[in-house]
């Protein structure tokens, strides 16, 4: 069985602006959950290997090389989710 909508006395530019707020709606709600607005934001070690999805050993050993930096506080280790994306760098296209 369908579900039908009829929309009776409303005119297209009305019909246009009920899915534009829609839209936008929730590509606002989008935005809240994704976190792009916070990009000093810090992740700890385990949020940040699942992040780039790679192994613990991956992220203490890329760490060690100084190819992402970590920043301390007392024993804890936390890392800048903006400078794990600007760490990553483009791959070369494999023919």
């Amino acid at each position: 069985m369908e579900n039908n909508i009829q929309f009776i006395q409303t005119t297209p530019e009305q019909l246009a602006e009920l899915i534009s707020k829609g839209v936008k709606g929730q590509l606002d709600d989008f935005k809240k959950d994704f976190a792009v607005n916070t990009p000093d934001e810090l992740l700890t070690r385990e949020q940040a290997f699942e992040f780039l999805k790679i192994d613990s050993t991956t992220l203490w050993r890329w760490t060690n090389k100084g190819k992402i930096t970590a920043y301390g506080i007392g024993n804890r280790r936390y890392y800048k989710r903006a400078e794990l994306l600007a760490s990553l760098i483009p791959s070369k296209k494999v023919a």
